[in-house]
């Protein structure tokens, strides 16, 4: 079938496959973004935590509110990509017919943490240890094999998304296999016995490889297979990376450069409200660590007030500060190219101004050092961390007791054990940190559970 240079990119998988046409693209991104929102791991993301945990309040933020922030502040750059690209008059920018619809947008950006698993990173760090030898688990890939294969809106193709807003949300064009390949240390740990004691377990020494599974290879290829061999090559080329660490991709196609960006404000911003409403950083915390800071004093993006409003008390005083910090970033954005690349959608990439993008990777700083690595939250990622391995191990011991009657006909139906050991790997990854702990409560705690427990 010969598409069109906009069909081929509305191209719905399983259109692919069954050699059929594409739909229109007011259609199909408006499509997508229903999917992902009516998904059951879009509505999973309620009770998966951003960094407090779920019990704190209900204010604080989830993963489903934290993608909805995103989703919103990427449709905000786009809007403001717009309005920079027609300023003059009778004169469009090359790149405003590339840039995506805010149906497409919202889509990437709604769907990018769909694969987060329950309790974090530290969730993500255990699974990866119990899938090491079976390829492995990281979020980003998870959340393309929620979009290609566990979705439940076709029986095999998952949500079946569109080929570009597939493309939008693989942030880390490379496999598993691969990256983990180039990693002689890791191979070298890949050697080590297993922990019996978990809470022995290095968990640092664990972290996945930003990357795809080989699970997927097929829907990938497929994503790319509308750019030259060139650019395809270039995409997928992986950095070295120096002293213990895996080696990652550096290109993202352009509608993920603008999901980023979104995600990057929502955490540096947001999040840092969230971190002020629970006093978990203090005024002379933030006046010495961003106010003072050089990168802060060289671009001086706001002034005192600022502090005044968000460290005042007032929820709305704080509120108007934290819209203004989002506002200023995202009218700095502009589009860049890199000539390295032909096809459009490689070639342009959204950016934030020299001054807003240093001040936000300060931001970023800010939360990571006083929220993010605090004893307090590492303690309680540690403690969800046990329990992903504590159940993986149990449910990889037995199978045919613990799993529930549907993910135990999929385990019996695997190819081979990498695929037995991927069907406990979904599940596991799929629960929400409620259900998880539910479910570690009722197999390991003798006070707790019932045959009458509905999970």
């Amino acid at each position: 079938m010969n598409l069109s240079p906009n069909e081929v990119w509305t191209q719905r998988y399983t259109d692919f496959l069954k050699d059929q046409d594409a739909r229109a693209a007011r259609i199909v991104y408006q499509r997508d973004r229903a999917r992902v929102i009516h998904s059951a791991s879009f509505r999973r993301l309620q009770a998966k935590t951003q960094i407090f945990g779920l019990s704190e309040s209900d204010f604080y933020r989830t993963r489903l509110t934290h993608s909805m922030e995103v989703a919103q502040i990427g449709s905000g750059l786009v809007e403001q990509l717009i309005t920079l690209g027609t300023e003059q008059v009778g004169k469009e920018a090359d790149y405003i017919q590339w840039l995506p619809s805010v149906y497409l947008i919202e889509a990437i950006c709604l769907a990018h943490d769909l694969g987060h698993p329950p309790f974090g990173h530290g969730g993500e760090v255990a699974l990866n240890y119990m899938m090491r030898h079976f390829g492995g688990f990281e979020g980003n890939a998870q959340t393309l094999r929620i979009l290609a294969k566990l979705g439940e809106y076709t029986p095999e193709n998952g949500l079946d998304l569109s080929r570009r807003t597939t493309l939008g949300v693989m942030k880390y064009p490379a496999l598993y296999d691969e990256v983990v390949a180039n990693n002689e240390d890791y191979q070298r740990q890949l050697l080590e016995p297993e922990v019996n004691d978990f809470r022995t377990l290095q968990m640092h020494r664990w972290n996945p490889p930003k990357s795809l599974y080989s699970e997927e290879k097929a829907v990938f290829d497929w994503v790319l297979a509308p750019f030259s061999d060139s650019d395809r090559a270039l995409f997928t080329e992986l950095s070295h990376c120096e002293g213990a660490c895996h080696n990652r991709t550096k290109y993202k196609a352009l509608d993920t450069t603008i999901m980023e960006l979104a995600d990057d404000i929502a955490y540096g911003i947001h999040d840092l409200e969230d971190a002020v409403a629970m006093k978990m950083v203090t005024r002379d915390q933030w006046q010495q660590e961003v106010m003072e800071h050089a990168s802060f004093k060289q671009f001086a993006l706001w002034d005192g007030e600022m502090t005044e409003r968000l460290f005042s008390g007032s929820s709305r005083a704080r509120k108007h500060a934290i819209s203004k910090m989002v506002g200023i970033m995202v009218e700095s954005i502009y589009m860049d190219e890199n000539p390295a690349f032909e096809h459009p959608l490689l070639r342009y990439q959204a950016r934030l101004q020299t001054g807003q993008s240093a001040v936000l990777e300060l931001l970023k700083t800010f939360v990571f050092k006083n929220v993010i690595t605090i004893p307090e939250v590492k303690g309680m990622e540690y403690k969800g961390q046990l329990i992903v391995l504590e159940l993986f191990k149990s449910l990889r011991a037995n199978p045919s007791t613990l799993l529930p009657s549907s993910t135990y006909l999929k385990y019996q139906s695997a190819s081979n054990e990498q695929a037995q050991q991927r069907v406990i790997s979904d599940y596991i990854a799929g629960m929400t940190n409620t259900y998880a702990s539910r479910l570690y409560a009722k197999l390991f705690t003798p006070t707790q559970g019932s045959v009458f427990d509905v999970l």
